[in-house]
C-alpha cells in the first residue's frame, strides 16, 4: 500500500491538542509533514502558536503522549514570550523608534496622525469608533511602513542602477524581507516599529540581492557600500527584533 494511500484512509485527526501544564492550559496545533522522521514541538514568537509536527507514520496517540510529556518545555517557552500589545486607547507603541500612546479622539475629524505634545511626548491620535481603533491603528502604520520601505528601497536601487519591479508590504513572521529573482520585494510592516537605519539596513539587503541572490561575502560587500550601519542594525534586530511581534496582536483569551 501507498504511502499517499496510507494517509488517504487515515481517520480524521484533531487539528489541535490541548496541554494542560500548572494553572494553563496551552492548545498545540498538529501537522503532518512527509519528511519529518521524528515528534518535533516549535513554538513561533510571532503568533505565540505551539505547533507540532508528526511523521507520516505517527499517530494521534503517541502525538498526545509526546505534547504531555514537554508540557513544561511549551509553558517555558510561551512565558518568554513578550505579552501582546494591542491596539487600544492608552497603549504604547513604538514609530520609528520612538514611543507613541494612542490617544482614541472620538470627537475630532481624520482618521490617524502624529501629534507632539507639549511636554515632548509623542502621540498617535485615533478618530472614530473605539471598536475601529486597532484596525485604524494598523493601516495607519502600514501605509506609513509601504511609504519609508519603498524610498528606502528606490534609494538603494538608485545607487546600484538596478530595477524594482514592485513592492509589498505583509505581515512575515519569519523574516523581515525577500526578493524574488522577478524584482519583487517583499517586506514586513513593522519594521515602521524600528528606528530608520534598522529599515534603511533591511531595504538595502534586499535591493542587494538584485545583484548578488545569495548571501557570499560579495553580497555583503554591495550591502556595506549602501549602508554603513550594518553591524549596528543587526545588533539591534537581534536585540529587539522579537519584541517587535507582539503590537498589534490580540491578547490571550480576548475575544
Amino acid at each position: 500500500m501507498s504511502l499517499r494511500t496510507l494517509l488517504s484512509r487515515r481517520p480524521r485527526e484533531p487539528a489541535t491538542i490541548d496541554v494542560a501544564h500548572g494553572d494553563a492550559v496551552y492548545q498545540v496545533r498538529v501537522q503532518r509533514h512527509r519528511q519529518a522522521r521524528r515528534y518535533t514541538l516549535r513554538v513561533h514568537a510571532a503568533t505565540r502558536e505551539v505547533v507540532l509536527t508528526m511523521p507520516p507514520r505517527g499517530s494521534t496517540k503517541e502525538a498526545e503522549i509526546f505534547v504531555n510529556k514537554h508540557g513544561g518545555w511549551i509553558a517555558t517557552r510561551v512565558n518568554r514570550l513578550p505579552l501582546p500589545a494591542p491596539f487600544r486607547h492608552g497603549a504604547v507603541v513604538p514609530l520609528r523608534g520612538e514611543p507613541h500612546r494612542i490617544e482614541h479622539r472620538p470627537n475630532e475629524r481624520g482618521a490617524v496622525w502624529v501629534e507632539l505634545g507639549d511636554d515632548g511626548r509623542r502621540f498617535l491620535c485615533v478618530t472614530g469608533d473605539a471598536p475601529h481603533v486597532g484596525r485604524r491603528v494598523m493601516d495607519f502604520l502600514k501605509h506609513e511602513a509601504k511609504r519609508d520601505l519603498e524610498a528606502a528601497s528606490r534609494r538603494a536601487a538608485g545607487k546600484l542602477g538596478v530595477r524594482i519591479k514592485r513592492i509589498s508590504i505583509r505581515d512575515q513572521s519569519s523574516r523581515w524581507g525577500s526578493c524574488s529573482t522577478m524584482g519583487v520585494l517583499s517586506y514586513s510592516w513593522r519594521l515602521i516599529l524600528a528606528p530608520p537605519f534598522v529599515l534603511d539596513y533591511l531595504a538595502a539587503h534586499e535591493v542587494a540581492h538584485l545583484v548578488e541572490m545569495n548571501h557570499s561575502r560579495a553580497f555583503w560587500r554591495v550591502v556595506a557600500g549602501l549602508c554603513p550601519n550594518v553591524p549596528r542594525a543587526k545588533a539591534w534586530l537581534d536585540a529587539h527584533g522579537a519584541d517587535l511581534h507582539r503590537y498589534g496582536l490580540p491578547r490571550p483569551g480576548a475575544a
